[in-house]
C-alpha cells in the first residue's frame, strides 16, 4: 500500500469533529437548536414579566389624546421614523443639540415605540413647541422652503386630506388592551375629543380634564376643515413636551450629590 493510498483511507475513516460532527447528525442538531432558542427565547421574553418595575414612571406622562394618536398613525404610516428617531442619547453633543436625554417612560405607552435607528434628518423627541404650527406646516408642505438643504419628501396632500373620525374609540379600545391607560370614558369620549382638540374654539377645560397639558386649537391653519394635517402637527407639537425634564435632572443632581 503506498503512502497516497494510506493517507486516503485515513480520511475516510476519521470522524467529524467539532461542529461537523453536530452539521451531520440530524439529532444533536436539532437537540442544540432548541436549547438555543429555548434561551433565547426566555432571555428576551422573561423580562416582559416585570417592564412595570423596570420603568421608573415620572409625573406628567399621559396617553396621547385621540387626535395625537391619529397624528402618531400617520406619522408611521408615511415611514418618517425611518429617517427621524425618537431617542436621545445620554451623549454630550446630542443633549446640547436635542435637549434633555430620553427617559424611558417617555415612551411607556408607545405601541410601537419611535425610538428609531437613522437619522437622515434630526431627532424629534422634543421637538414639541419648538417651532410653531405655521412652520410645521410649511415644512410638511416645502421642505426646502424652510430649509433649504432638506432632502425630505413634500407631504403637502395631509393639508387636503379629510381626516376620518368615527374609529378613535377602536383604536383606544386596542391600545388598551396592551397597557395603554384610557378609561371608558376616554373610550367613549374619543371621536369627541378628536375633533374637540382641533376646534379653534374648542373646550381646552373639558379636554384637559382627560389630558393634561392637551394643546387645543386649529393646527393646520384652516379652521374650516378637520385635516391630518392638523393630526399630524398636534402629534409633532406634543412630542418631548410632556415630562418636566428639568426637574428630572435636578433630581438625578441631588442624587449624584448624595452617593458622593
Amino acid at each position: 500500500m503506498t503512502s497516497e493510498t494510506q493517507k486516503s483511507g485515513d480520511t475516510k475513516a476519521a470522524k467529524p469533529k467539532g461542529h461537523a460532527r453536530l452539521e451531520r447528525n440530524i439529532t444533536l442538531l436539532a437537540v442544540c437548536a432548541f436549547a438555543a432558542v429555548t434561551v433565547g427565547g426566555i432571555v428576551e421574553i422573561a423580562p416582559l414579566f416585570w417592564i412595570d418595575n423596570t420603568i421608573e414612571k415620572v409625573e406628567g406622562m399621559r396617553p396621547f389624546t385621540p387626535l395625537e394618536q391619529a397624528g402618531r398613525d400617520i406619522y408611521v404610516r408615511e415611514g418618517c421614523y425611518t429617517c427621524h428617531s425618537q431617542m436621545i442619547r445620554p451623549f454630550r453633543d446630542e443633549v446640547e443639540r436635542y435637549g434633555h436625554y430620553s427617559l424611558a417612560s417617555e415612551s411607556m405607552y408607545d405601541h410601537p415605540f419611535q425610538w428609531g435607528s437613522k437619522r437622515t434628518g434630526p431627532d424629534l423627541a422634543r421637538v414639541g413647541k419648538r417651532y410653531s404650527d405655521e412652520w410645521h406646516v410649511q415644512h410638511l408642505t416645502d421642505p426646502r422652503a424652510v430649509v433649504p438643504e432638506s432632502i425630505m419628501p413634500t407631504y403637502g396632500f395631509l393639508a387636503t386630506r379629510d381626516l376620518k373620525v368615527g374609529n378613535m374609540g377602536a383604536t383606544l379600545t386596542a391600545l388598551s388592551r396592551v397597557g395603554v391607560p384610557y378609561s371608558k370614558d376616554h373610550i367613549a369620549k374619543a371621536d369627541e375629543d378628536l375633533v374637540l382638540q382641533a376646534s379653534a374654539d374648542g373646550n381646552a377645560a373639558d379636554l384637559s380634564t382627560r389630558y393634561p397639558k392637551s394643546q387645543v386649537r386649529d393646527f393646520d391653519g384652516n379652521p374650516a376643515r378637520l385635516t391630518e394635517m392638523d393630526a399630524l402637527v398636534a402629534y409633532l407639537q406634543v412630542l418631548g413636551t410632556l415630562v418636566d425634564v428639568g426637574s428630572v435632572a435636578a433630581q438625578e443632581d441631588l442624587a449624584k450629590e448624595k452617593g458622593r
